[in-house]
């Protein structure tokens, strides 16, 4: 059985990090402005790519850098200083949906992907872009049977990109989805004027809207149902299936998102991505990765049109359905190896001992772990509370960049 490739999202260093400790196999980012996340996260800089590599390549993982947002005149200039950079950090591959990108990337020999916005749903399609691409996330409106009918044909044919390889086929597994086919959306634009084809998406699909019929005025409100805001894609339930499509490559969305969400979604794949491949993929083990992705942020979960529906299923509100969520109590002061202690200032709130936490840094990740010892101010305690200097036990450096979460139940609405 072949081993797909999973892809983490990568919104800043805390998110990276998090991808490479719960098994991602490539993880995917953005650099200054010129990608579908420019507003959603804070994105790295063309400095941090080699800082970006090292941490990847120490752990053989793949680096992708997004640059698929469209692209005009005055871009151009950007685009190749920053095919430039990437190309001379050792980036894997450039993922692009411009032709004026793919036409740079291929200039200078750097290895492209075919984004989803070029809304790639048939094979001659995919023949047309293995002149210039190895890799081509294909639309996402596709069912599995239409995908697999893909993959077997570039099989049969031989079809083989740039590199001589058999192109491989990507899908999303896991995430947002929207309204717009495969994210090609104006409604931003037109009423913010700010274009999510920029990466400037202001995410009003996501809102509650009244509908009035202009002829006779009647005036109706859409109860409990976002129509314009799909729930969240999850495919961890039939993962199987996805398996025997013939994708090679799984991809999580989400750099828009916080660390201890790239942490739990991507281990919980990793983990189902194995038991297909070790046969000890079951019913019992989804229910148990479906309650871990409901912990983190999401809009309720459906399978897309992978399974043949037609029409997506809306959420019920314009915020998460996530089943826990975080409270900030304070922040990383100390970390003693030899005893592998960690000391936190409380600035916020209580800790108290059973209390799960959550420690997020740039070179932390995303850390989750339930207090068992605890002293507070040099004393055992059972609890800490603002302003207090906690100690705990700990496997795992912290530093004074980090910050320290209690993770609380979540009361989602109905």
């Amino acid at each position: 059985m072949q081993q797909i490739e999973l892809m983490a999202p990568a919104g800043n260093f805390e998110s990276l990090q998090a991808a490479l400790d719960n098994g991602a196999n490539s993880v995917y980012f953005g650099v200054e402005q010129l990608n579908m996340r420019a507003r959603a996260t804070v994105n790295f800089t063309i400095a941090d790519l080699p800082e970006i590599v090292t941490r990847c390549e120490e752990k053989n993982v793949r680096t992708y850098l997004t640059l698929n947002t469209i692209i005009y005149d005055h871009d151009l200039s950007v685009v190749k200083t920053v095919l430039k950079q990437a190309k001379k950090a050792n980036i894997t591959a450039v993922i692009a949906m411009d032709q004026a990108v793919i036409s740079a990337a291929r200039e200078i020999g750097m290895e492209v992907h075919i984004s989803t916005q070029l809304n790639i749903t048939n094979i001659e399609t995919v023949k047309f872009y293995a002149l210039f691409a190895d890799t081509m996330v294909l639309s996402r409106e596709l069912s599995l049977r239409q995908v697999k009918k893909i993959t077997e044909q570039i099989e049969k044919e031989q079809i083989k990109g740039p590199s001589g390889r058999l192109v491989e086929i990507e899908i999303f597994g896991h995430g947002a989805l929207c309204m717009a086919v495969s994210g090609k959306c104006y409604m931003s634009l037109h009423s913010h004027n700010s274009s999510a084809n920029r990466g400037a998406c202001k995410q009003n699909c996501r809102k509650k809207y009244t509908v009035i019929d202009q002829e006779t005025g009647f005036e109706m409100e859409l109860d409990n149902e976002y129509i314009m805001s799909p729930k969240d894609l999850c495919t961890i339930d039939f993962l199987d299936e996805i398996v025997n499509a013939g994708i090679k490559v799984l991809k999580i969305e989400g750099r828009g998102r916080a660390p201890e969400y790239v942490a739990k979604v991507i281990k919980c794949y990793r983990d189902a991505i194995d038991s297909v491949r070790n046969d000890t993929y079951s019913k019992e083990n989804v229910i148990s990765w479906m309650q871990e992705l409901e912990k983190v942020y999401n809009r309720g979960f459906w399978s897309g049109y992978y399974l043949g529906q037609k029409l997506g299923e809306w959420s019920t509100g314009s915020g998460s359905h996530a089943t826990q969520k975080k409270v900030y109590l304070g922040k990383g002061i100390h970390f003693y190896p030899k005893a592998k202690i960690g000391e936190f200032k409380i600035e916020a709130f209580d800790l108290t001992l059973g209390d799960t936490i959550l420690i997020t840094g740039p070179t932390t990740g995303a850390k989750e772990m339930e207090v068992t010892d605890m002293m507070v101010n040099n004393t055992k305690s059972g609890k800490g509370s603002k302003g207090d200097f906690v100690t705990i036990p700990i496997d795992f450096r912290i530093r004074p960049s980090d910050k320290l979460y209690k993770i609380v139940e979540n009361k989602v609405e109905a």
